[in-house]
């Protein structure tokens, strides 16, 4: 199997001549900027930002084990997603595949840039059927995504398909672990020297407490990262998210009581709700969330919009037929759903 990833590069981007931006002209150190015309009054955010965020993955190439030139930063993991269609997939032309039931925004930005999905349902216990996906693909099959712990049934894939996916599918396979530091399961970078052609994508939304900033990670090979940068806006990552995340990067231990807090309530919330007789199913979970089979999921979400407390329902959802998603709150939030269904 080709493991290169050039042939898989839209033509167009691989021509394209990069918007070039004072601050990635310059290198070197001044005192005087008069280059970019910014207004020349410190406000503290007068500046434009470093577009390469060399001081945030500098921090986040310590904590992952990884070189800072294999990571790219995006406005939310969603700028990463929209960047891989528009970088491998030619419109009208390629296509991408998804394993439903999965997270909607591959879906999305691929109607967006009017390339075509391709969809093969998950298997048994929500796991990726191999032969039904690498039998599907060909050679305009440009992106494989694989949403591991997945959103919305919570379960991580196997690491073994994940190894056989990353080997056998033609185009790039994108590993989405948005819930990873919820999963015992160890994060696929470690098997980015062994597959050139695997990106792996994570975010400071969930665990992290950062979903306000919007700050997703991609980590991949350098050609990889190098057309990321060449495709993205000049200024993609604002000073002030910058900043945020490295002051929470010298904390981490408080994302690490989160999340222990998360799973221990977890653990409660699946035991509480293992007890009510409404409750025909509670999916397995690496997430910070449940996905719950009720015998009425409309009357029961109802119910407790009428209490103030709002869940997902996925009801409606391929493989998550009757089923509201329902997310670790505080231990306060969770008794307040606990009340709540007593009356129920």
């Amino acid at each position: 199997m080709n493991m290169n990833i050039g042939h898989l590069v839209r033509p167009n981007i691989r021509r394209l001549t990069p918007y070039s931006s004072a601050r990635s002209e310059y290198k070197g150190r001044a005192d005087v900027f008069l280059d970019a015309n910014e207004n020349p009054f410190d406000t503290g955010y007068n500046r434009y930002p470093d577009p390469l965020q060399w001081k945030v993955k500098d921090k986040i190439a310590e904590l992952k084990g990884i070189a800072r030139e294999r990571i790219f930063l995006g406005n939310g993991s969603d700028e990463v997603i929209d960047l891989l269609i528009r970088i491998f997939c030619e419109p009208k032309e390629d296509h991408i595949l998804i394993l439903p039931p999965t997270y909607g925004m591959y879906r999305v930005s691929a109607d967006i840039a009017d390339v075509e999905v391709r969809e093969v349902m998950l298997g048994a216990r929500f796991q990726p059927n191999v032969p039904a996906i690498l039998e599907v693909a060909n050679v305009h099959s440009k992106l494989l995504f694989l949403c591991s712990p997945n959103n919305p049934t919570g379960n991580s894939f196997s690491p073994e398909a994940i190894a056989q996916l990353a080997e056998g599918f033609p185009g790039i396979t994108v590993v989405d672990e948005a819930y990873i530091d919820f999963s015992a399961q160890p994060s696929c970078i470690r098997l980015l020297e062994q597959y050139p052609r695997l990106v792996v994508m994570q975010t400071f939304s969930k665990a992290w407490g950062l979903a306000g900033i919007r700050l997703g990670m991609a980590f991949a090979s350098e050609e990889i990262v190098e057309l990321f940068n060449k495709v993205k806006p000049p200024y993609n990552i604002n000073q002030l998210t910058q900043e945020a995340v490295i002051k929470a990067l010298e904390n981490g231990q408080q994302q690490q009581q989160w999340v222990q807090s998360i799973l221990g309530q977890r653990t409660l919330l699946t035991q509480y709700l293992s007890g009510l007789d409404f409750v025909e199913r509670i999916h397995p979970s690496d997430a910070n969330f449940l996905l719950v089979k009720v015998k009425e999921p409309r009357r029961t979400y109802d119910f407790l919009v009428e209490q103030g407390i709002i869940v997902r329902d996925r009801s409606r959802v391929a493989l998550c037929e009757g089923c509201l998603r329902i997310t670790v709150g505080t231990p306060e939030e969770n008794e307040q759903l606990f009340r709540a269904l007593v009356g129920f």
